[in-house]
């Protein structure tokens, strides 16, 4: 593949980069707010721009050349400077404020806000944690501009991010002693996955207690972790050796839980970021 002496195109760059860090064409696609083909015709065009391969393509996934992981750094550097010389000429930095669930925002977290900020590092984004109910009553109030939470009951608005598969959890050394109701650990009502997990045993006829109630979830992984009993949680959230007890103990399998944004932004910076952030979830969201 042979160099040619055009310039580089920044939005080609900037597509180079979602592609690696999204892990997909389409995640990327849907961050920059444009198609899969277009996404696929910059990168081709920055390649040859480069003269070789930057990323090399398979079904599963994307794999960095080792050009390609070479032109990374400089990538973002180019891009970091771009955003430094434009906000020179920024009065005023716009401002973002998200509501996160405490069931979706999980250790994730620092990684997707890093996305955001790498998208447009002059806007100041706000992040409130709390539980779905809470954070739908505060959008509804116009207190937020954006909120992404579990599926709430009674609401049937939202775009769906993903969703994702639940478990019952508990530490690897815990053993439920016959005859006792089961112990299990949640978070304080209105928590929704609470409700769900309670219903779910409720009709399985399988007698069960509440052995510790957190305020977050961080809280009830670390009574899970404690032995405490058991937890209804998305695997993303649990600490390495955790074990899903769900079949061993003959418990109800739980249901995939969507994800929903609810937002009232419609354009600009704001609206650019919120679409990073949305093809972010969707790349850690798995099984």
């Amino acid at each position: 593949m042979k160099m040619t002496s055009a310039p580089l195109d920044l939005d080609a760059v900037q597509a180079f980069v979602r592609i690696v860090d999204l892990g997909s064409f389409t995640r990327a696609a849907e961050a920059m707010r444009t198609t899969q083909a277009a996404v696929s015709l910059k990168l081709k065009r920055l390649e040859q721009r480069l003269g070789c391969r930057l990323v090399e393509r398979t079904p599963r996934h994307v794999e960095l050349s080792a050009r390609g992981a070479a032109f990374l750094d400089h990538a973002r550097q180019l891009l970091e400077v771009h955003e430094r010389a434009l906000s020179a000429f920024v009065s005023a930095r716009e401002r973002l404020v998200i509501g996160i669930s405490d069931h979706v925002a999980g250790p994730d977290l620092p990684a997707l806000i890093a996305r955001m900020n790498a998208q447009d590092p002059q806007l100041v984004i706000e992040i409130r944690i709390g539980t779905s109910s809470e954070l739908l009553q505060s959008f509804d109030r116009r207190e937020l501009d954006t909120v992404i939470v579990r599926l709430h009951a009674g609401r049937s608005d939202g775009e769906q991010l993903a969703d994702e598969k639940f478990g019952w959890f508990a530490a690897p050394s815990w053993q439920h002693r016959p005859g006792e109701p089961l112990p299990v650990a949640t978070m304080a009502e209105p928590c929704g996955v609470r409700v769900i997990a309670g219903r779910f045993l409720d009709e399985a006829g399988i007698s069960w207690t509440e052995s510790f109630v957190g305020g977050g979830v961080t809280a009830v992984v670390a009574a899970v972790t404690a032995g405490l009993g058991i937890a209804a949680l998305a695997p993303r959230m649990l600490p390495f050796g955790a074990v899903d007890v769900g079949q061993r103990l003959g418990l109800p399998d739980l249901p995939r839980l969507p994800i929903l944004l609810h937002t009232r932004v419609r354009d600009g910076r704001p609206r650019d970021a919120l679409a990073a952030l949305s093809a972010a979830f969707r790349s850690v969201v798995k099984g």
